[in-house]
């Protein structure tokens, strides 16, 4: 694993992290399981690229989907 993926995996488990404390203390369900998804993605994610891409979208998700 490069340090490279090693920092992907950090910035993105950081912003899982605070999208998750975000949707708790405002009571936003989809910034908690954005977060959440977030969270549970790399170890489902095969591919850097598609895990990157997806971890993108759902990082978008909250300022379109307004619940």
């Amino acid at each position: 694993m490069s340090t490279s993926t090693l920092l992907i995996y950090i910035f993105f488990g950081s912003v899982a992290l605070s999208y998750m404390m975000y949707g708790k203390s405002q009571r936003k369900a989809i910034a908690l399981l954005s977060g959440i998804g977030l969270a549970v993605l790399p170890y489902f994610s095969l591919d850097l690229w598609l895990m990157v891409f997806l971890s993108l979208l759902m990082m978008a998700l909250p300022f379109f989907i307004r619940i």
